[in-house]
């Protein structure tokens, strides 16, 4: 079996956006990635307001964790994105396509009534599975 496997159930609609229904995953350890956010380096946020900009700078963010580990954005098996408005869908899943662009993790999108700044309008936490 490959480290991952996509899983879409007959039973199931295929999935809308950029994410699989189920994942199935193989490795040694499991890294919990906590809610990353439109921060750079610096600390300070990038694009405030602006989903293309933001959800590309938390995809870099996962990134930069996940490589930290010793793994690639490939080991991510689920991701939960929480979002100001979930009519930015199709925006944020544009660039998602860019960082997945296949065998994309299984996924959560909820619309929030806040996050820790109000420049700030997604935030992504992640799961990802190591050798």
């Amino acid at each position: 079996m490959p480290r991952k496997q996509v899983i879409q159930p007959e039973a199931l609609a295929a999935p809308v956006g950029v994410f699989s229904a189920a994942v199935e995953g193989e490795g040694k350890r499991m890294l919990f990635i906590s809610g990353m956010t439109a921060r750079d380096k610096t600390g300070d946020i990038v694009g405030p307001g602006d989903y293309e900009i933001q959800t590309r700078q938390v995809c870099e963010n996962l990134k930069a964790a996940v490589e930290a580990a010793g793994g690639t954005l490939d080991d991510l098996m689920r991701v939960d994105v929480h979002v100001m408005d979930v009519a930015a869908f199709d925006i944020i899943h544009k660039v998602r396509a860019e960082y997945f662009p296949s065998n994309p993790p299984a996924s959560t999108m909820v619309q929030v009534a806040a996050l820790i700044d109000p420049r700030m309008v997604i935030e992504i936490s992640a799961i990802a599975l190591l050798d």
